[in-house]
């Protein structure tokens, strides 16, 4: 075997899954190979020119809690950053950045070549080195084999990609990259389970042939946010760029539905499963028909180009279609057309055959991650390399496996979906797929996961310092505020009146008057005798700390039951046929995902709770009998 072609970690793909698992691994202390398609598509935005949103502004910042790339990365490279949901709780404001696409993939490419342990090459991946079920390389199309102890895959939509406009369909990954047919093929022989998923683009239209003084200017906040907890506020951007807003139309609409005979969604040249909650265009006409609008983004792809994304216009109707709808909006009357919009299909691994950390059941030293396991997203692709290179160091280095639960993080709320319950269409993290979301909020990724990045070694010591500095202040002041009493004050009575709060009969804590949903801390401020003020974002977690004191408790109150729960492993052998009281369906449920705890099976559709009683009693007296080895 050559030494120079011999590594720890081989990850296959460069785009944000491919990026993030490599950067992991190698900052682990694992030689790491990274081998993409194309050196000019690392970390690619083929698609939306930006990061963030609800739930996936969350995740970017557990990315970096965690010592990921992708929240340093954006804070690099944005051209506008905005607080969404600021009207409502913490449990749902998100953070987006509109990026330089550009800037990103070359800020993304530089951080993977200057990273130690990790070397970079552009090479086809055609097969796998399997042996007796275990993955020990890849093999090139140049015939170089490459070994390993674990196999990446974050090979995005390139799997047997082909894209779509019209009539027109072709071999091709996205942004007529090279499609990935040969490992596609390998997967299926390897005895995988393959599924094919669509989804797609919209055109993008020449800046300068805009009107945008019909449409409505977006503009970025003036309030510095950053992705990374390390960013500072003082390279916070000033000179940001707008996105507008504009709409479809009844004359847009009338376009679409008089073509509808030449949509590939509708002929059946599109085959693959698109996302319900990111539809094309012409999808959302149909389905939508009683809606005589539809909101459209206008969105610069950087700061040195003319491209505009017209979000919310996916599309794969043919181009002279697109020529005409696009100039039926209010605005883009004159617009050209730079790049038409697209559909691409491409090929999944089926997410139920992976384990919690991301390894393929039936190939040890084998994972996947991102759109390979059927997910939709930047973000949601990211955070699933990160944890794939978390865990594939982790088993080399013999030591247990990082599974965070999804009262942890966004990402261990995505991960259970996608191995618990699967998927039948591009997977896309919401807020609503959270049940603690009050617990994994935007503010507190931090605090949740900065340890267990520094433990893994992922942290860098100094982070991990101004981080427990951070924590330490938010104590320190959360237990001054419960201990303080305020005196009713002539200046504190007159201050209440002014904000139209109860006037105070008696003293009072600091913490209880500042659960009072009119006052905020940084009023309160001449009354906490405070000799220094604190920084804002301690005072953000201060403030949100008591003022949702209440629900966060019951919230942790049902984290412990689950916890419980979870602990109760399910034996790595076990039959479930040998259970005669379990339901049919919830006998091939189990089989077919293989839970590793209770809470997990619990979480499994059709699997019923007298299921999971039957489940824990058998389990607790040992009575389940062991598969025999023609099973194993």
């Amino acid at each position: 075997m050559n030494q120079e072609n011999t590594y720890d970690v081989i990850v296959v793909g460069g785009g944000h899954a491919g990026s993030e698992a490599s950067l992991a691994a190698a900052r682990m202390g694992m030689k790491t190979l990274l081998v993409t398609l194309n050196l000019d598509m690392i970390g690619f935005m083929p698609c939306n020119p930006s990061l963030g949103g609800p739930a996936k502004g969350v995740v970017v910042r557990e990315i970096d809690a965690l010592g990921g790339e992708m929240g340093h990365n954006i804070d690099k490279t944005y051209v506008q950053m905005r607080m969404l949901n600021t009207g409502k709780g913490p449990a749902v404001r998100a953070l987006r950045a509109q990026a330089d696409k550009h800037k990103y993939h070359s800020a993304m490419k530089y951080a993977l070549e200057s990273e130690d342990n990790l070397i970079v090459k552009q090479g086809i991946v055609e097969r796998l080195i399997v042996e007796d079920d275990v993955c020990k390389g890849v093999v090139v199309s140049t015939g170089t084999e490459y070994y390993s102890q674990a196999v990446i895959i974050t090979a995005g939509t390139a799997l047997r990609g082909e894209i779509i406009i019209g009539e027109l369909k072709y071999s091709s990954g996205p942004n007529n990259s090279l499609p990935a047919i040969g490992l596609a093929d390998h997967l299926k022989e390897l005895g995988l389970e393959i599924e094919r998923f669509k989804t797609g683009t919209p055109p993008r239209v020449k800046s300068s042939t805009i009107d945008y003084s019909v449409t409505e200017e977006q503009p970025g906040d003036d309030t510095p946010n950053h992705f990374s907890f390390s960013t500072p506020d003082s390279l916070y951007l000033t000179d940001q760029l707008s996105c507008w807003l504009t709409y479809t139309n009844l004359k847009t609409h009338e376009i679409i539905r008089d073509n509808l005979h030449r949509a590939p969604m509708f002929t059946g040249i599109v085959e693959g499963v698109g996302a319900r909650y990111c539809p094309s265009i012409e999808d959302k006409v149909v389905r939508f028909s009683d809606k005589p609008r539809h909101q459209i983004f206008l969105e610069p792809e950087g700061r040195d180009n003319e491209e505009i994304y017209v979000q919310g216009l996916s599309t794969s109707l043919p181009e002279d279609v697109q020529n005409d709808m696009v100039r039926s909006i209010e605005g883009l009357e004159k617009a050209d057309i730079m790049r038409s919009g697209y559909a691409i299909e491409y090929d999944i691994v089926v997410p139920h055959q992976l384990r919690p950390t991301l390894e393929t059941m039936k190939i040890s030293g084998l994972y996947t991650a991102g759109q390979t396991n059927g997910t939709s997203g930047y973000e949601e692709a990211a955070c699933q390399g990160l944890m794939a290179g978390i865990n594939a160091g982790l088993k080399i280095l013999g030591k247990e496996p990082l599974i965070l639960k999804r009262s942890d993080a966004y990402i261990g709320v995505l991960i259970d979906d996608l191995v618990t319950k699967g998927t039948t269409e591009p997977y896309r993290l919401l807020t609503s797929r959270a049940e603690y979301r009050l617990l994994l909020r935007h503010d507190n990724a931090d605090l949740r996961l900065t340890d267990i990045g520094y433990n893994i070694g992922l942290v860098k010591d100094d982070v991990y310092e101004v981080f427990k500095n951070k924590k330490a202040m938010i104590t320190a002041e959360l237990q001054r505020l419960e201990k303080l009493r305020l005196k009713p004050t002539k200046d504190l009575q007159e201050f209440l009146a002014s904000k139209q709060s109860a006037a105070l009969k008696d003293g009072i804590l600091a913490s209880d008057l500042l659960r009072r949903p009119e006052l905020k801390y940084m009023d309160l401020i001449p009354f906490l005798e405070i000799d220094q003020v604190l920084p804002r974002y301690v005072i953000e977690q201060v403030e949100i700390q008591i003022k949702y004191a209440g629900y966060i408790k019951k919230a942790e109150d049902k984290v412990e039951k689950l916890k419980r729960m979870e602990a109760k492993k399910i034996p790595v052998n076990i039959d479930y046929h040998a259970i005669n009281s379990l339901a049919t369906e919830a006998v091939q449920k189990l089989e077919k995902i293989r839970p590793e705890t209770i809470a997990q099976a619990s979480r499994i559709s059709g699997v019923n709770p007298s299921d999971i009683s039957i489940l824990m009693v058998y389990i607790e007296q040992g009575k389940i009998a062991k598969i025999d080895s023609e099973k194993a």
